[in-house]
């Protein structure tokens, strides 16, 4: 029967032991920065930063007070379709129409943020949250709502409705693209938590649709509206925000070593200072914890038991370094185990993919590492040896 077999790493050949002294070691040659900083102030009128793994907040700034979201409202417009395209509800191959009302009040004529699709063309599910993820097509939230929901009306209950269910009491949405209405708010906490729930909860759809540099429709090239994508190290999403009533604004994550960061800013007065705001934050936000290199790359993590070959275990390593990002609080709070899949049969060869090395602080996981076979196992050539094996297996499942 295959089970996910536990490995903790006390049972391998590096101890859990082992791993803490290799922690506190690295953590007293100081591989990084230290985390020793002052106090951070943010000159975002609104601001939040949150460690994506454990949720834990490590800075707020008015962080409940209620703002026009603008285009960060696309966030939650991209919650509703990837919660549809999970369920099959919508595929990303189905069309959706550019109605007139779509073209008008988010394409070419509107004069906003637009990916210029044509009136009464059909465009992809894919595309269309491509245009509105990448480049902030209001265009394209129009029609994905229409496309869903009847009416941009209809669907903007339902973003609602969904930030009711995510525990967001904060929220209030009445359209699809975060055009002005003064009946639309949020919270940079609201964001922050929404964001979170779309990095943990779709990294696939995450990956497709926030890191682009650029996309094209219509012969029209522009870039991705994110200042810090390319310019920060580790950032890889999320998405900026302005009009005149909100202010300029951003949702970014960014991924250092294993550890990603959410922040959100909100109601700076130029994109300029936006920019400068979300990199400081980050940059702050990082130099809290540092970067412990566990294990060089190759080096034996630990071990996994295989049944019927010409040995018993196989090594585990990872191909690249094993460095862990921790704060002071965090460094006793840390836990570690090897997970695969089980039982694992001879033969096994050299690199071949087992199984993780994975990182949870007070129950939540934080980081993962890949693990694969460092060394060879053959099938056993003894009928004596494959029968014990067997009988193990059957008997004590060890």
């Amino acid at each position: 029967m295959t089970a996910a077999l536990r490995c903790r790493l006390l049972l391998a050949l590096v101890s859990v032991a082992a791993l803490v002294m290799s922690v506190a070691a690295g953590w007293a040659q100081g591989d990084a920065e230290g985390a020793d900083q002052p106090d951070f102030v943010s000159r975002a009128p609104r601001a939040i930063l949150m460690e994506a793994g454990s949720g834990e907040v490590i800075y707020e700034k008015d962080a409940d007070a209620p703002f026009p979201p603008a285009s960060m409202a696309k966030l939650m417009t991209a919650v509703v379709a990837f919660d549809a395209l999970k369920r099959g509800e919508i595929s990303p191959e189905e069309e959706f129409t550019i109605s007139p009302n779509a073209w008008r009040r988010g394409g070419a004529p509107s004069g906003s943020s637009t990916m210029y699709a044509e009136v009464n063309s059909k465009v992809s599910v894919h595309n269309l949250l491509m245009g509105a993820l990448t480049i902030s097509g209001n265009d394209a939230c129009i029609a994905i709502a229409e496309g869903m929901a009847g009416s941009e009306e209809a669907f903007a209950a339902q973003m609602t409705e969904r930030a009711r269910r995510l525990g967001l009491t904060d929220s209030v949405f009445t359209n699809a693209s975060g055009l002005p209405d003064p009946k639309m708010h949020t919270t940079a906490r609201d964001l922050a938590v929404i964001a979170h729930y779309i990095i943990q909860t779709y990294p696939d759809y995450y990956r497709t649709y926030f890191g682009n540099p650029e996309f094209t429709w219509n012969n029209i090239k522009q870039r991705n509206r994110n200042p810090l994508l390319g310019v920060v190290q580790g950032v890889d999403g999320l998405k900026t925000g302005y009009t005149k009533e909100s202010g300029y604004g951003l949702v970014a994550s960014a991924e250092r070593n294993g550890r990603r960061l959410i922040l959100v800013v909100a109601g700076l007065p130029s994109a300029k200072e936006r920019e400068a705001e979300a990199g400081k934050l980050l940059a702050w936000g990082f130099r809290r914890y540092k970067t412990v290199t566990l294990f060089n790359a190759n080096e034996t993590v630990g071990k996994a038991r295989v049944w019927g070959g010409d040995r018993s275990w196989v090594g585990l390593v990872a191909h690249e370094p094993v460095r862990l990002m921790m704060s002071p609080g965090e460094r006793d709070r840390m836990a570690a185990e090897i997970v695969y899949k089980g039982p694992l049969y001879a033969p096994v060869r050299v690199g071949d993919e087992i199984g993780q090395l994975r990182f949870s602080l007070d129950g939540k996981l934080v980081s993962q590492v890949p693990l694969y076979a460092g060394n060879e196992v053959l099938p056993a050539e003894g009928m004596l040896r494959r029968a014990v094996d067997t009988l193990s297996l059957m008997m004590f499942g060890t």
